[in-house]
């Protein structure tokens, strides 16, 4: 990999992949037990795998 650009660094929510990327995603649950959901803003990616939720317990 490389060094992020500066615009690129910090939190973030979004991340924006092009075909054949992908991405480690590094995320701290603090104060907040419960479902979230993580999901690709295409919905016909939906029955791929790119929307789904998890629970925190």
């Amino acid at each position: 990999g490389r060094r992020p650009l500066p615009t690129d660094a910090g939190w973030k929510d979004t991340v924006d992949l092009t075909s054949g990327e992908e991405a480690r995603v590094l995320v701290r649950f603090d104060g907040y037990r419960g479902r979230y959901v993580f999901h690709c803003h295409n919905l016909e990616h939906e029955d791929m795998m790119m929307m789904a939720n998890f629970e925190v317990v």
